[in-house]
């Protein structure tokens, strides 16, 4: 099977009750591909400016499922960039900055050795950008987008002409409440399903997720052990998505059962990200890592 993703890679400085990280590889692409590394190959397609650090490519490079034929480098072009402060309580935050960089050009093109991937997730971008994306992979077997509440805003004709297109959409709770006016997570993901996707994925942080099916529900908790230790919440639904959508790459399958078991791996990989800054939490994670760590998960959820 063929993993693609199309998203941003940015520069990030972070500031957390625990500390504080300068100037790291960050972005929804770069996450993603991190984290669905540990599972098998994954395709990224993204930019970056001239100013992109030579480092972060060596991080991006260290992850060696990643393939990174499909990245850009701009001359004369500046990388996004963001700056985040969070607050204790970790699920709020303060954007100190944003500058679009790249994200203001033309988006960039799937490479021909790319255009066969069938499994694909459109991280967060301008929905215009994620269509345009679609156009180019005419072997798509799944698609799942992500996408924000700036884009429900300002874009909200483009975002339902997507989701009209895909087989899953994965949002946080706040984007769901925003996108359909219903406040009850399962009640809005059935409304969702009417725009045309088969499922939808409602991501509640240290509460888990929930996946509303057109064959039935289920939930996810968070991974227990990591709620005591958080470093890093940014990159979290990102990681999330990369091992969701790895599992199903890696079987092959996308019904019902096979999205309940991509849930757990979702949550495990994404309990990794936010143990450290940046990609760090992800370096080394491999499949026996995450077995273990999903064994942890199994017991700490299983009741008779």
């Amino acid at each position: 099977m063929s993993l693609i993703v199309t998203g941003t890679l940015g520069i990030d400085s972070i500031e957390t009750p625990t500390g504080s990280a300068q100037r790291v590889p960050g972005g929804s692409a770069a996450y993603f591909s991190a984290a669905a590394s540990a599972q098998g190959p994954v395709r990224l397609v993204g930019a970056v400016g001239e100013d992109w650090p030579e480092e972060h490519r060596s991080v991006l490079s260290s992850f060696r499922e990643i393939d990174l034929a499909g990245l850009e480098q701009r001359g004369g072009s500046q990388t996004f960039a963001w700056g985040g402060r969070y607050h204790d309580n970790m699920n709020v935050r303060d954007t100190l900055f944003t500058e679009l960089g790249v994200l203001e050009e033309a988006p960039p093109s799937v490479p021909e050795s790319f255009r066969d991937s069938r499994y694909v997730f459109l991280a967060n971008s301008h929905p215009g950008v994620q269509n345009s994306f679609l156009d180019q992979l005419p072997d798509r077997a799944l698609t799942v987008l992500d996408s924000m509440d700036l884009w429900i805003e300002i874009a909200n004709a483009d975002l339902h002409a997507l989701i009209a297109r895909v087989d899953g959409v994965m949002l946080n709770d706040s984007e769901v409440q925003q996108l359909t006016g219903i406040g009850n997570p399962y009640s809005a993901g059935r409304r969702i399903l009417e725009m045309g996707p088969a499922f939808v994925i409602v991501k509640k942080g240290e509460h888990g997720a929930i996946l509303v099916h057109e064959d039935g529900v289920a939930t996810m908790p968070a991974f227990p052990v990591a709620l005591e230790g958080v470093v890093d919440p940014t990159g979290a639904g990102d990681s999330f998505a990369g091992g969701f959508m790895a599992y199903l790459n890696r079987v092959d399958r996308c019904d019902l059962e096979a999205l309940k078991s991509a849930l757990a791996w979702g949550t495990v990989t994404a309990s990794r990200t936010i143990e450290a800054f940046g990609l760090e939490g992800l370096r080394g994670l491999d499949m026996p890592a995450l077995e273990e760590r999903l064994d942890v998960f199994r017991s700490a959820t299983h009741f008779e």
